[in-house]
């Protein structure tokens, strides 16, 4: 069937053919009607001229008619020969085309209708003059109808390109309502009409009346169902196509392109379906982009809130990680080699930091910045935070490619979206976030690499916080006050710390802060003696021995 319908658009005489035959089978139609009434035989010794000139006019309106077809042809379709997009002007007239062959049928079988009244005038004194004329007027939308609807079907591969182009991509003529009407005047309506003539028709005897009407009942009959079951397969299989469309695009498959099959209502909604998947597409695409420079929970809110310059207070716990050496270690390799070392750090955060329900909120030169209770709420962002130091350390000593430090606070903080009207960015603002950027920078001189505050152990659950141990006090810089300090009780440490060489430099994020991680001190003395002194402790001793070393003090 496709390759016929391509053949008839593609061939410049293809679709003429076609129109020709369809227009010919409405001549066949009243021949068939003209014989069931009884009219032929009752032409008398006439009868063989009254034929001869309807036969001739045939001929003659049939090559008019293919004449005029391929001129509208060109018109509306050349496009479709040429291989290319039409222009809107020529996507309306393929959308037209139906109707106007139809109508140019119309058109040409009129001059018959005004011959058909004349030879019967003429030759049978009027009679059987008002039967003959309405079969000829019957025999006529006969011819017009199966010639739009076979125009309509031949145009189905063209409609996807056509809809493209054509703004609305639609006409009167082109609607299901205008189908529905003309298959029911094709399989009912004329039919009908005909068997009401051949009741009344006063000079058909009695059972000719009959036997024309039995025919056109099983005629009907058979017109009707054949008309129903291609009316609910064209409408059942679009119908259908566009339900499990629907669906999966409910699902979250947003990948669904609807082949639009017609330029009814049913191709428009076609049409709109494919267009809302298409959105939808770039919706995700856009959402998946966002999210990935900001943090899926931070895009949920946007999407939700909208573009303000809001935020709240929240107790949040921050998470911060910094590269050891990042400069020298900048300074030593191909700046691609560096960023390619820091994308695989990053991922390893990213990674550990959602797994344990946090945000990332910002990357930071060779730094990040993990955010756990906020912009959603966690019942326990603690104990995330610390599993997620736990985890982001571990694996960055087993792949051995850089050296980190990692500092944990907990506190109550500014969240939400800082900028401008025309640029915002979510982000934290509060002393938690300097407390573990602060820790970050001791954190570096240490064998464990983590340091949380006290506010994390004491908000942690009693798991989470089995697994640390006071490490002793920290004057960090910028506080009056010694700040509390744990890590955890692991024996790995990083092969900086392990070598006993001293790694010093200047951190990438902030260039005025320097750090210096310090060789094991041999003396032996617990971390909090340093401390006490108003020094930051940096000591390398064993786990446990800053907690017994305050303990016993």
């Amino acid at each position: 069937m496709d390759t016929a319908r391509l053949w008839a658009l593609r061939s410049p005489i293809g679709l003429s053919v076609l129109t020709l035959v369809a227009g010919l089978g409405g001549f066949v139609v009243m021949v068939v009607q003209v014989t069931l009434t009884g009219v032929l035989s009752r032409l008398g010794e006439d009868r063989g001229v009254i034929v001869a000139l309807n036969l001739t006019y045939v001929v003659a309106a049939s090559v008019i008619g293919v004449a005029f077809g391929l001129g509208l042809r060109r018109r509306a379709l050349q496009w479709f020969t040429d291989g290319r997009e039409p222009t809107p002007d020529e996507a309306r007239r393929s959308l037209r085309m139906p109707f106007d062959s139809g109508l140019l049928n119309l058109v040409l079988w009129t001059p018959g209708l005004a011959l058909e009244i004349a030879v019967f005038v003429h030759f049978v004194d009027g009679r059987e003059l008002f039967t003959a004329a309405l079969l000829v007027v019957i025999g006529a939308l006969s011819s017009s109808g199966f010639i739009y609807l076979l125009v309509d079907s031949v145009l189905q591969p063209a409609i996807p390109v056509i809809t493209k182009s054509a703004a609305p991509a639609s006409h009167p003529s082109t609607t299901a309502r205008a189908r529905l009407e003309v298959m029911w005047a094709l399989s009912s309506g004329l039919p009908l009409a005909t068997a009401l003539l051949i009741v009344t028709d006063a000079h058909a005897p009695h059972h000719d009346r009959i036997r024309s009407v039995g025919f056109l009942a099983a005629g009907g009959l058979v017109a009707g169902l054949l008309a129903t079951t291609l009316l609910s397969r064209a409408l059942a299989e679009p119908l259908q196509r566009l339900q499990q469309a629907v669906q999966r695009i409910g699902g979250g498959d947003f990948d669904v392109q609807v082949p639009v099959s017609t330029s009814s209502e049913v191709g428009l909604l076609e049409v709109n379906v494919n267009e809302m998947a298409a959105g939808l597409r770039e919706r995700a695409r856009l959402r998946e982009l966002f999210g990935r420079h900001v943090g899926a929970d931070v895009v949920a809110r946007a999407l939700s809130r909208g573009m303000d310059l809001t935020g709240e207070l929240r107790e949040v716990t921050a998470l911060f990680v910094d590269v050891v050496g990042s400069t020298e270690l900048a300074h030593r390799i191909e700046p691609r080699l560096f960023v390619d070392k820091l994308n695989r750090l990053l991922a390893i955060v990213i990674d550990a930091t959602e797994a344990n329900g946090g945000l990332v909120n910002k990357f930071e030169g060779d730094a990040a910045l993990c955010i756990f209770g906020a912009p959603i709420d966690l019942d326990d962002d603690a104990t995330g935070a610390l599993r997620a130091a736990r985890r982001i350390r571990d694996r960055v000593l087993d792949a051995g490619e850089l050296d980190i430090g990692i500092g944990v606070s907990r506190g109550v903080v500014f969240a939400g979206d800082v900028g401008a009207a025309t640029r915002l960015e979510y982000t934290v603002i509060g002393d938690p976030v300097n407390e573990a950027a602060r820790l970050t920078d001791v954190a570096k001189s240490i064998r464990q690499r983590i340091l949380v505050s006290q506010a994390v152990i004491d908000a942690a659950g009693d798991d989470e916080r089995e697994v640390w141990l006071r490490h002793g006090l920290l004057r960090l810089r910028g506080r009056d006050d010694d700040t509390k300090v744990w890590t955890d009780n692991t024996q790995r440490a990083s092969a900086a710390s392990s070598s006993g060489t001293s790694v010093t430099g200047r951190s990438q994020t902030n260039p005025r802060q320097t750090y210096a991680a310090a060789a094991p001190p041999t003396s032996g003395r617990p971390a909090s003696s340093g401390a006490e002194s108003g020094s930051p402790a940096t000591t390398t001793d064993p786990p446990g021995a800053a907690e017994r070393a305050a303990e016993s003090s």
